[in-house]
């Protein structure tokens, strides 16, 4: 029976992770299964991956075939590689306390990788962060800003209304000053009326004496 270690799809849409299997190369991509050696969730950075590696290892030596993807996993995870010294050993090319040496260096080179990977994407995400917080804070002072000025302009109309308001009594000072002072005019006038009236009096007076006094003379010229 023919086997492939290969994915079977989980997860909702938008949102798919993985069960690595060994299943009869035969079945539906996502049917019946002989084992589950581990899981891969490709939605984290890095992918999340969750792997039985002795039971990937043994499928693999008796003659599993890995789907591509599942080859990168295998090999991302050191599985192609010990089966690779296990095979050297078996040659002679080295003893097994060699294979076993060179596989934990690999994997110590592997783990300070990923370490520094996720130190790398820790720094940038911070960065990122930083950048959001000063372009979230650039328009809070811009809005500030906005917000004061419309404050200064109404502080300004509101001191105007009040100017106005403090206007206003000078104004009707102004204005009852002014009648006034047309009332003393009128007054004047009146009082330049009177006298002139008073004058033509006097005038009209003065002639009705003088007729008055021709009048005599002439009864006088009469008598005579």
């Amino acid at each position: 029976m023919p086997v492939k270690i290969r994915l079977q799809r989980h997860g909702r849409k938008g949102y798919a992770y993985y069960h690595i299997v060994a299943a009869d190369s035969r079945a539906p991509r996502d049917g019946k299964f002989i084992e589950r050696i581990g899981s891969y969730n490709p939605n984290t950075n890095p992918a999340t991956v969750d792997l039985k590696f002795d039971r990937a290892l043994h499928w693999l030596l008796v003659g599993a075939q890995p789907t591509d993807t599942a080859r990168n996993i295998l090999s991302d995870e050191g599985v192609l590689l010990k089966k690779h010294l296990l095979g050297g050993v078996k040659k002679g090319a080295f003893d097994e306390t060699e294979a076993e040496k060179r596989f934990e260096t690999w994997k110590r080179d592997k783990e300070n990788k990923v370490v520094k990977t996720k130190e790398q994407l820790t720094a940038e995400k911070q960065a990122k962060t930083r950048e959001r917080l000063a372009a979230e804070e650039k328009i809070k002072k811009a809005r500030a800003a906005e917000l004061a000025k419309k404050l200064a302009e109404a502080t300004a109309v509101a001191a105007g209304d009040k100017t106005k308001v403090a206007e206003q009594p000078t104004a009707v000072e102004e204005k009852v000053t002014e009648i006034a002072e047309e009332v003393q005019t009128v007054e004047e006038k009146v009082t330049e009326v009177a006298e002139e009236v008073q004058t033509v009096e006097e005038k009209v007076t003065e002639i009705a004496d003088e007729v008055q006094a021709v009048e005599q003379k002439a009864a006088e010229i009469t008598e005579e």
